[in-house]
Parts: C-alpha cells; structure tokens; sequence
C-alpha cells in the first residue's frame, strides 16, 4: 500500500534530499557537478616566483593540491602553504621530473588525478575539461597542444619538428592517434596508476605514460590545451638530450609486449572534450 506525505513533509524531505545531493556533488560549471575528488600533482624546484600565478588558476573546487618539492633552495614551499594552507607537501627524494611525479601520484587521496606545471605554462581553468572527458567516460584525459582548439607559445621550430616526429613514431609503433606526444598536462582516474606502472625519472615520463596507456588498451581522450610561456626562470629542458632520452623509451617499450584489455585497438576516442 502506497502512502503520500503531506506536503510540509514531502518538502522537507525534498530538502534533506538536496542537501545530500549537494554534499556529494561539488558543481564544477554550469553543465556538470561531480563526486570524485580531483588531486591536482605540481612538481616544482625554486618556483615560489611562479606559483601565486599557478594557484590563482586552479579552480576552487578541487579536493587537494600535492606540491612535491624538488629540493628546492627558495621559498617555493613556504609561498606554497601561504597560498594554500591545506596543500600537501612532500619532499622529493630523488630526482627528476619523472620521480617528483611519481611520489606525488602516491601522496594523491582523489580519484582523479590531474599533473599541472610549476612554471605557469598551464591554465589550471582548463582543468574542467579535462575532468569532463575522464566522468565522460575516458581513463585517461591527455592534453595536447595540436588539436584542434589547442595552442603553444613556447615550442621553437626544432622541438615542435622533434615532437612531431616523435609523435608519428608512437602512433606508428602503437597504433596510437596523437597529435601531441611530449605534454605534461594530463589527468586521469587513479586507479590507471595500477595498469601502467611507472618506472623512469627523467621528463620522458609524459612519453611513457602515453605508450603505456595505449598498451593497456585505457581509453584515452586528447583535451586541446593552451601552453604558455614560462613567467620566471628558466627552463631545464634539452631538446636533443631530452629527445633522444624520449626517443629511448620508445625503442624500449616497442620491445615489451602489451597487455591489458583491448590492445590491439587504437586507444584515443576522440580529440574534443566531452562537456
């Protein structure tokens, strides 16, 4: 037997609902509110120049920001914790931009993860869309500077020549559908961190990611994205050195057979966001 509350019931029933729906749900823009948490992972050394710039970008609905600090010799940490009180510091062992990662993936308490920049090249408003592709239904949300809508300001002719043919080999060797290869603004959903195991230091992390994530047959969505010019400092990286520690982890991992779900499938499943 069915029963109706009376309405002075059934409103505050409503209201009890709403409540709980907005304590599970965190509006993200005018199309989309989420429940999981978003981690946001910026590796950073003698930046504390370049991170009010960062901070003030990131959206304030983000669950955490894990700040892995390279041995920095500045005031990259203390600018960190007053710009934010909450972020999460964790000192870095080792070295390179690859281990910084790796150490902050692991500090990371949201199921989203998403790597920004120190230096300020990346637009942390742009984190929307790449969280609308992963709760779209991607794994993993690659941003790339070559899609349609993306953009550089910081690439010369011969990196942009090196990263294009790096590109074409990856997508050749693995039956990818990139248009950009060695960006380091991405996301994805944590548990992916168990399909692709992560094992190298340097900047050609980015690289193995991608490769990786295409072995394990991860669905894969690319997020046009806008790179910036460096505000302070100056850049480590090395197109030639850099290129041929890129070009190394593709010959490495051409030798490796794929596992994971759906190998043998073209992992990208589209180049826009989904919003």
């Amino acid at each position: 037997m069915s029963s109706v509350l009376p309405s002075s019931n059934r409103s505050a029933a409503e209201g009890i609902e709403i409540a709980q729906m907005e304590s599970e749900y965190r509006p993200i823009s005018s199309h989309l509110a989420i429940a999981p948490p978003v981690s946001v992972v910026i590796p950073a050394m003698n930046e504390a120049e370049n991170l009010p710039h960062v901070f003030k970008t990131l959206p304030d609905w983000i669950h955490e920001v894990v700040l892995v600090d390279g041995n920095s010799t500045d005031d990259t940490v203390r600018v960190a914790r007053e710009l934010r009180p909450d972020v999460v510091v964790v000192k870095q062992v080792g070295k390179g931009k690859g281990d910084a990662l790796i150490s902050g993936f692991a500090a990371c308490t949201g199921e989203i993860i998403v790597m920004v920049d120190a230096d300020g090249s990346a637009d942390g408003q742009e984190i929307v869309s790449y969280v609308s592709a992963l709760v779209g239904g991607a794994d993993f949300a690659k941003g790339s500077r070559f899609a349609n809508g993306g953009g550089t300001d910081d690439m010369t002719p011969v990196r942009k020549l090196g990263n294009w043919a790096l590109c074409t080999a990856v997508n050749r060797k693995f039956g990818a559908r990139y248009t950009d290869l060695c960006y380091g603004y991405n996301a994805f959903w944590k548990h992916c961190l168990d399909r692709i195991t992560l094992d190298c230091t340097g900047f050609e992390i980015e690289t193995l990611m991608n490769i990786r994530v295409v072995k394990a047959g991860l669905r894969v969505q690319e997020v046009p994205s806008h790179e910036y010019n460096r505000i302070h400092g100056v850049s480590n990286l090395s197109a030639v050195r850099d290129g041929i520690r890129v070009l190394k982890v593709i010959l490495r991992e051409k030798r490796v057979r794929r596992t994971g779900r759906r190998a043998a499938v073209p992992a990208v499943i589209g180049r826009r966001p989904v919003l």
